[in-house]
């Protein structure tokens, strides 16, 4: 059942009536509820994997006595700290039927969700400097195409040049540039607005969505979950998902088994605005960096992981340095540019870059980790797949995506995660 209070739908006739009434009347995105001492399915994340994962388990599998429990607040952990692309060129089995299904979803998320999740399909092109890379990044993009992707081309240098035209086309370049693989339905998305949207959806079913509750124990009958331990009282339940993405590795433990995860920050920054100046996502991977423009019009920055583990959110100077050489190299009009702000998440990384979607050792525990830098655009892929998982026992999404596969040697061999060879 839906809660008491039912959030108030957006559209044209809502938007126009609150803005005549001083906009007094929109009720709250998502209740502050109290915890029960019991639910069906217990989420411990509240991070966009998690609360996708209440979602679906709402709207495909009819459970709602579904508890999402975060320990700090909706939109602070690595759903506020990533780099927002979209994307689907993966060329492995199991990250390519995987990755386009979470494409497909979000081409219609903020319809089904009834919130704008900003979703922008402005193309995402990876950088080609090599004929080698042109062979590879051919090979894997044929793939996709008998696939189900349509949208994967490979762009000559004049093509690249009319749609990117400040690049560093110079042919004594550190890295010149002579093609680019793209995906046009690939771009970018509003990383807070996902959650908000999620969160908002998940109240409304009736879930409870708990913040500032951080879990510090998992009670088991046995081998079996009843429940767990959390700074607000104990609370039990039938199954539990642990979705908490860097810090996966401390919450297994605390459930009895190891994940064959590390956890490295992943940093990113924005300039100062300047006018629109590139409407699409461009990537290069071999120096690695890569870069797209906000709405606010700042230049958006990622790179690679930090070199060594830790769970810092902050990031090594170091690195900002790394990253902006490389970019500064592909994009020399940057060169000028005033960071505005610098930040870091906490990503959780597998031996062969590819996620774990996975039943676990304690019966009722299931697990959702191992993203690395490829979380953010599987979002409703993952929580779709997750609560499948969770529901029946089985999901053909997860198939390969067994935490088990490391001890069986099944690596998914996609290490770099991005479909393009360097």
């Amino acid at each position: 059942a839906r809660s008491t209070e039912a959030m108030m739908r957006f559209n044209a006739w809502n938007v126009f009536r609150q803005g005549m009434t001083g906009q007094t009347g929109w009720t709250r995105q998502w209740r502050d509820p109290e915890p029960k001492a019991h639910y069906d399915v217990v989420i411990v994340g509240g991070g966009l994997h998690g609360l996708a994962t209440a979602y679906y388990l709402s709207c495909n599998h009819g459970v709602r006595n579904i508890a999402v429990l975060e320990k700090g607040w909706i939109g602070g952990g690595n759903a506020g700290r990533n780099t927002t692309i979209v994307r689907s060129n993966y060329a492995r089995p199991g990250n390519r039927e995987f990755y386009e299904h979470s494409l497909r979803l979000w081409e219609n998320l903020s319809h089904e969700l009834n919130y704008n999740v900003m979703f922008s399909q402005r193309s995402h092109i990876a950088l080609l400097h090599s004929p080698g890379a042109i062979d590879a990044a051919s090979r894997n993009y044929n793939t996709m195409r008998m696939t189900g992707t349509p949208d994967a081309e490979i762009w000559d240098l004049a093509t690249l040049k009319r749609a990117v035209p400040h690049l560093n086309y110079a042919p004594d370049a550190r890295f010149p540039i002579i093609g680019a693989a793209v995906q046009k339905r690939a771009g970018t998305a509003r990383h807070d607005a996902v959650a908000w949207g999620y969160a908002r959806a998940c109240s409304d079913m009736g879930m409870h969505v708990i913040q500032q509750t951080e879990v510090t124990a998992v009670r088991k009958e046995g081998n079996r979950v009843v429940g767990v331990d959390t700074t607000r009282g104990p609370i039990d339940c039938d199954k539990l998902g642990i979705v908490v993405a860097g810090h996966s590795g401390v919450m297994a433990e605390r459930a009895g088994f190891r994940l064959p995860i590390e956890s490295a920050p992943l940093q990113a920054l924005v300039s100062e605005p300047i006018k629109p100046c590139m409407d699409v996502v461009v990537m290069a991977n071999t120096v690695h960096g890569y870069m797209s423009q906000s709405d606010k019009g700042e230049m958006v920055i990622g790179g690679g992981t930090d070199s060594y583990n830790a769970y810092t959110q902050r990031g090594s100077f170091h690195h900002i340095e790394e990253t902006v050489r490389a970019l500064v190299e592909t994009f020399p009009m940057i060169s000028r540019l005033k960071m505005l702000r610098q930040w870091g998440g906490i990503v959780d990384m597998t031996g062969d870059r590819s996620p774990i979607l996975s039943k676990t050792p304690v019966e009722g525990v299931f697990v959702n980790c191992g993203w690395g830098t490829g979380g953010f655009k599987a979002t409703p892929g993952s929580g779709w797949a997750m609560a499948e998982l969770m529901a029946k026992g089985h999901s053909p999404l997860t198939e390969e995506f067994s935490m088990f596969r490391f001890r069986e040697g099944k690596f998914i061999d996609e290490s770099v995660a991005a479909g393009v060879a360097h």
